[in-house]
């Protein structure tokens, strides 16, 4: 009976889709006079309440040019804006804003879909240690985290200091390839104070009873967190699994007003590095055997407050702005 009720409402869903709906936005059209694409424009605000919505009104249509719309180059949305404008039979002088709000919407919905592919070009390249500018970021992201220490050698214990795994971190960028590397630099050169506040809290002992001398030469597993530079990696991958998704097109169109682009991306790298830095804290784990529990619950916060279509994580972004725990 279950099985005979899911089909119905799958064939009934069908139907809808393929028959129904059609015949309804013909008689919406006629009544208003305006074509599907109008009536987004003009009844929805800027941003990803417009831009979802054209996006799957352009998807879902039976013409070619329109389904073809969402994957143009970026050089050819102002006609492609034109030649949708003619084939709705909508004259620019009689209705110029709709031009100009679909123009913004393609340009957010191709911008999305080059930013996927420029994000995964950069997961996809390994670390290079014969690469003289893959060299040249590591040193730098040493130097803005600590500034005041020389590493004493390439291959050197000291790495575990800001939180890689052992002495050589090109290990440690083997899931996320060189934007693992890419946001860290950016996150710790764009937003120094937060970095190191983060970075410093990371390797404080969990419990106030316990000293940090004797926490150290006890080598007890209590602190706050966590390796910095491995959760900076693990937070790049959570990012990048939002965005390969679709979730942070809701985050994307709201803030950039054309083309979401990488510093789009390392920006809310940043955010989500130090509201994670802050769910840790709350959550208060015993220790780093609970990371995946804590990342998952986070996780989930983050895919809940995207599903609301007016939220940007981040909406002017600076991260030295934003309230971080100071312990």
């Amino acid at each position: 009976m279950k099985h005979f009720l899911r089909v119905l409402t799958q064939f009934l869903v069908f139907l809808y889709c393929k028959c129904l709906w059609r015949g309804l936005k013909f008689v919406i059209r006629k009544v208003t006079g305006r074509c599907e694409l109008q009536r987004i424009c003009y009844n929805n605000k800027p941003g990803a309440r417009r831009t979802l919505k054209i996006e799957s009104s352009l998807k879902c249509s039976k013409n070619e040019l329109l389904q073809s719309a969402v994957s143009v180059h970026p050089d050819a949305v102002e006609k492609t804006i034109d030649d949708i404008m003619a084939l709705k039979k909508i004259h620019p002088d009689t209705n110029p804003q709709l031009a100009i709000s679909l123009q913004a919407s393609l340009f957010q919905i191709v911008g999305y879909r080059n930013l996927v592919l420029e994000v995964e070009k950069l997961r996809r390249e390994p670390y290079d240690c014969e690469n003289p500018k893959h060299e040249e970021m590591l040193m730098e992201l040493w130097k803005a985290l600590c500034p005041e220490s020389p590493l004493t050698g390439r291959i050197s214990k000291q790495w575990c200091e800001i939180g890689f795994q052992g002495s050589d971190p090109k290990t440690d960028f083997r899931g996320m390839g060189l934007l693992g590397l890419h946001n860290l630099l950016y996150f710790a050169e764009h937003d120094k104070a937060t970095a190191l506040q983060v970075l410093h809290d990371s390797l404080q002992p969990k419990h106030s009873k316990i000293s940090k001398a004797d926490w150290e030469k006890k080598k007890f597993d209590k602190a706050i967190g966590y390796s910095f530079a491995i959760v900076g990696i693990n937070i790049t991958d959570l990012a990048y699994s939002l965005l390969v998704s679709g979730a942070l097109k809701t985050h994307l169109y709201n803030v950039a007003p054309e083309m979401p682009s990488l510093l789009h991306f390392q920006q809310t790298f940043c955010y989500l590095m130090q509201e994670f830095h802050r769910f840790w804290i709350e959550e208060d784990p015993s220790d780093i055997m609970e990371f995946n529990r804590v990342r998952t619950k986070f996780h989930n916060r983050i895919l809940k407050q995207l599903k609301n279509p007016d939220m940007a994580l981040c909406p002017h972004f600076t991260a030295s702005d934003l309230h971080l725990v100071n312990l």
